[in-house]
C-alpha cells in the first residue's frame, strides 16, 4: 500500500428526487449546468487533476451515464442493478476496480471554481495522521446550499460534528474500515463516526468557489457562479 490516492470513486446512482421534473427521464448527473452535464463539470476536475482510475457507480437511467462517459480511457462502470448501495456500500462494491490504496470520493452535484478541489486534498493528505481528509466549504460560500455545516475544527486539527463547514461531496479515504461493517447499503457517515472517536477524520477548507445542485432552482446560482469566476 502505497497510502497515497490514484484512484477514485464518482458517485452517480442516486435518483436526484429532489431535481423534481428535471430527474424524471434523466439522471441527475446528466442534468445540464452552463452547457453541459454535472458529471463532465466533475471530470473537468479530475481529469485536471491527471487522476489514474476512476470507478462511477450507477442505478437509475444508468444507460445514459454509461453511454456519455463510454469513450472515457481509465474510466469502469460498476452498476449497481438490484438496489442502490448508498456512498458506504458502493465505495465497498466498487474496491476491486479502485484498489487498496486510499481513494478519492466525489459526489457529482456541485460544480467549482477556484484552485483544483483534488489538488488541494492532496497536498493536505497526510496518511499518518488521517484516515479521511475531508474538503469543506466555509458556510458563507456554500452556493445552493441550506443547513447550519457539518463539521469544526478541533483545538488540535482534527474534525468534530456541529455547524460550522459545509462537506463539499470530496474527500481521500482510507477504505480498510469498510469491511467492518455488516450492513450492504450505509453511508459513509457510519465509517466517519469510528474515525472521529479515534481523532483521524480531518479537513481542509477549498480556496474558491462551490454550489450544491441538489434543486432546481440551484441551476441558474451555479451558472452565476461559474460566469462571474470567468470575468475576474
Amino acid at each position: 500500500m502505497q497510502n497515497q490516492p490514484d484512484a477514485l470513486m464518482l458517485f452517480a446512482a442516486g435518483f436526484g428526487t429532489r431535481m423534481g421534473i428535471l430527474t424524471a427521464d434523466t439522471p441527475k448527473p446528466m442534468i445540464k449546468v452552463a452547457g453541459k452535464p454535472l458529471i463532465d463539470h466533475a471530470f473537468q476536475q479530475i481529469d485536471a487533476a491527471k487522476i489514474n482510475t476512476v470507478v462511477v457507480n450507477t442505478h437509475y437511467h444508468a444507460s445514459q451515464v454509461s453511454k456519455h462517459i463510454s469513450g472515457r480511457p481509465n474510466v469502469h462502470v460498476v452498476h449497481e442493478a438490484s438496489e442502490i448501495l448508498e456512498t458506504g456500500g458502493g465505495l465497498r462494491n466498487a474496491l476491486p476496480k479502485l484498489g487498496s490504496d486510499p481513494v478519492f470520493t466525489m459526489n457529482t452535484d456541485a460544480v467549482w471554481t477556484g484552485p483544483n478541489p483534488l489538488n488541494t486534498l492532496l497536498q493536505a493528505w497526510d496518511p499518518d495522521r488521517m484516515d479521511a481528509l475531508l474538503l469543506l466549504v466555509p458556510r458563507e460560500n456554500a452556493i445552493g446550499h441550506s443547513g447550519s455545516g457539518d463539521f469544526e475544527f478541533s483545538d488540535n486539527g482534527h474534525l468534530i460534528r456541529g455547524p460550522g463547514d459545509v462537506y463539499s461531496g470530496l474527500q481521500i479515504i482510507k477504505t480498510e474500515g469498510l469491511k467492518t461493517i455488516p450492513d450492504k447499503a450505509f453511508s459513509l457517515n457510519l465509517l466517519w463516526d469510528s474515525m472521529l472517536l479515534d481523532e483521524r477524520l480531518f479537513g481542509v477548507v477549498h480556496d474558491g468557489g462551490w454550489c450544491d445542485v441538489g434543486k432546481p432552482e440551484s441551476i441558474a446560482l451555479a451558472e452565476t457562479m461559474l460566469s462571474e469566476a470567468k470575468d475576474v
